[in-house]
């Protein structure tokens, strides 16, 4: 997500480290970078003029703590000043009874999905109320979101009474389950119609957790909205759908910062386990390229994906079997390079040749053939030669050009990560500071 931002940032970053010393001229030309960086991702342009104020006035005016290199401290500043843009973290706790919100389209429906999904991981027994009683097919669609999550939901098709909906749904799941999430009507904060009724059905619920759920294409203009759906009923929340499709997040996420609602979730595909609390230090931490480790292992711990496993692909040492897992695991954990990306101190450009996005498509018929593969060829893939491609073609059904196309990947994420590993224990000033901030393997 945001990779246009991230590359700009880190890029800005990376001149820094590269510096001979600092001074005026070498901050002002951090400041324009970043500047572009965020203006590109449609931050507003006020705010990033009063974060790179920020920046150069504490550049040039602080001194380095103790044991910092000006340089460092200079990156130092920039992680800080970023984290402080797109706001505070924000308690997730154990709600009794959420209430989801948005604007037609929004994705607010699918978010509901995502976070049942969420607490049921917790161990936590959720049920869903359908109460959008406008929307063509909306009872329907929570219905098939209740049975893919094996969730009991109340959506009738012939009740067109949100409140009542909402009424029943309390008598039949409030004392049977432990978080009861209800939707309502997409609607503008505007529509004065849509507003009352949705103000009454507040009153009726009277919800621990009211979610506003944003677009993140929206941009800028999710401000407006955060700040009229807060005045009508009061939103503890924003979930920003749709981060992965757009490189507006930026610009969604501090106008929402701006009008006091914390983000709180940001939905980064379609899938059911494309959620993040958002946690704004993480964030920045992996937008710049100090990564998230924590979050990876994370997400790891969730799938019962080894954290061996993760450490051995982290380090270079992997063998097609931790290949093969990761491989099984990446619908849940995400992209290779999402991967890559929570890695302290990995936040660097791919090789040109590597492209992971499109690599991704494969990813079925590398599962294929790698299950053709003995033992012996799992942990050492060297020893496949002509016939052995041969064989593992045949009996996964595939091409032998795919076979070693396979292999050729393998050996360069296997090269990729120990040259990555390597400029990360040798010292880069980037990698350094990712272990000094955030922790490194």
């Amino acid at each position: 997500m945001l990779d246009k931002l991230g590359s700009g940032l880190r890029e800005a970053l990376r001149k820094i480290a590269k510096s001979g010393y600092i001074d005026e001229k070498t901050v002002d030309e951090l400041v324009r970078d970043i500047q572009r960086a965020l203006l590109s991702a449609d931050v507003n342009v006020q705010q990033v003029f009063d974060l790179t104020k920020k920046i150069k006035e504490r550049a040039l005016g602080e001194k380095p703590a103790q044991g910092m290199t000006p340089r460092e401290h200079v990156v130092k500043i920039v992680y800080d000043e970023l984290v402080e843009l797109v706001g505070k973290k924000a308690e997730i706790g154990r709600p009794k009874r959420i209430l989801f919100v948005g604007l037609f389209g929004s994705g607010k429906t699918t978010s509901i999905g995502k976070i049942a999904h969420y607490f049921k991981k917790k161990g936590l027994r959720p049920a869903l109320i359908g109460c959008d009683v406008h929307r063509p097919a909306a009872m329907e669609q929570i219905r098939q979101l209740g049975d893919q999550l094996k969730v009991p939901v109340h959506a009738p098709d012939d009740e067109k009474d949100a409140v009542k909906i909402a009424q029943k749904g309390l008598e039949l799941f409030d004392k049977k389950y432990d978080i009861l999430i209800f939707d309502s009507s997409g609607r503008d904060s505007l529509d004065e119609e849509l507003a009352r009724e949705l103000k009454t059905m507040g009153e009726v619920i009277n919800p621990d957790e009211v979610i506003l759920t944003i677009p993140a294409d929206l941009g800028q203009a999710a401000g407006p909205q955060a700040k009229g759906f807060s005045e009508l009923v009061g939103i503890t929340g924003v979930l920003i759908s749709k981060m992965d499709a757009t490189a507006r997040g930026g610009g969604a996420i501090t106008a929402c910062s701006v009008t006091g609602a914390p983000v709180k979730f940001i939905g980064t595909g379609e899938k059911h386990e494309a959620l993040e609390v958002f946690d704004p230090e993480r964030f920045i931490s992996r937008l710049v390229g100090f990564g998230d480790l924590q979050s990876l292992l994370e997400k790891a711990k969730e799938i019962e994906f080894k954290p061996d496993t993760a450490k051995k692909i982290a380090s270079g040492q992997f063998t097609m079997n931790e290949f093969y897992e990761q491989l099984k695991g990446m619908g849940q954990m995400g992209s290779l390079k999402s991967v890559l990306d929570s890695i302290p101190g990995m936040g660097m450009k791919m090789p040109k040749d590597l492209d992971l996005s499109q690599q991704e498509g494969k990813m079925k018929k590398w599962k294929y053939m790698i299950e053709s593969m003995t033992n012996a060829e799992k942990e050492d893939p060297s020893t496949i030669n002509s016939s052995r491609v041969k064989r593992i073609a045949k009996g996964s059904g595939t091409d032998e050009t795919e076979v070693r196309e396979l292999i050729k990947h393998y050996e360069k994420m296997k090269k990729m990560m120990k040259v990555m590993t390597g400029q990360s224990k040798r010292g880069g000033m980037l990698a350094k500071l990712a272990r000094k901030f955030k922790g490194g393997f």
